[in-house]
């Protein structure tokens, strides 16, 4: 049997504000449930393909959030940022107020895939060093990248600071100046250091996979959407 919980607290859990703000919308016939009109703060609702309207906005209940986002250049992925916007702005407020998390941070000059969550289970399970989740890189060098430049990077690379060389996973040839490069690890600049240990520069950076999760070619720079069931599977994870 479906878990039931009253209007007022599943606003409250969706990120809508307070239990009184939440009321007050309800009360004010702000919020229409599975396509009908609900003015009543206590009226129980089951819970699984629960759909609802927030001042005319479609929404689906989720006891969790599990979103992709195609990351924009300039942007930080912190709530509390230095020198550029935060992909938190974004997303929905709700999602923000549900104090979804990063898994894994991008540079503010990096683009592409990023995993965005309220599970802490999930992000866990997806940015732990020991659970080796494979992310692959399109990096742009500035100067040609040779044969013998792919077989120090798969071999290992010394970086300042680091006690023992860095190996990548893989490493593919697309273009003269331009490979991708798969690590398991998610130090820090790590891209950015091991390129520079083969005498070259890093002039673009962008990740397109996280495990088996492509960067999808219809989701637009600075778009946000759901984890599919399917994503999630591609990811090694399942949703409760």
């Amino acid at each position: 049997m479906s878990k039931t919980l009253d209007l007022e607290r599943i606003l409250h859990k969706q990120g809508f504000g307070s239990r009184k703000l939440c009321r007050i919308m309800i009360i004010n016939e702000e919020i229409m449930v599975n396509g009908a009109m609900c003015d009543d703060p206590d009226a129980q609702f089951g819970l699984e393909n629960l759909n609802y309207t927030v001042k005319g906005e479609p929404w689906v209940y989720k006891e969790k959030s599990y979103l992709m986002m195609h990351k924009p250049s300039n942007y930080e992925c912190s709530h509390k940022t230095q020198h550029h916007p935060t992909i938190y702005s974004l997303l929905p407020h709700p999602l923000v107020e549900r104090q979804v998390q990063c898994i894994g941070r991008l540079d503010e000059d990096t683009t592409g895939l990023i995993l965005i969550s309220d599970d802490g289970l999930f992000i866990h399970r997806m940015s732990s060093p020991k659970h080796k989740v494979p992310k692959i890189y399109e990096v742009t060098c500035k100067h040609s990248v040779l044969q013998s430049n792919i077989h120090a990077l798969l071999g290992g690379v010394k970086l300042i600071d680091e006690a023992e060389t860095i190996a990548a996973l893989d490493v593919k040839q697309i273009s003269e100046c331009v490979i991708h490069m798969t690590l398991a690890e998610g130090k820090y600049h790590q891209v950015k250091r091991m390129v520079a240990a083969i005498a070259n520069r890093v002039e673009g950076l962008k990740r397109i996979q996280i495990g088996a999760l492509k960067l999808p070619n219809d989701l637009a720079v600075g778009e946000w959407r759901w984890l599919s069931e399917g994503d999630m599977i591609k990811l090694g994870a399942e949703v409760d």
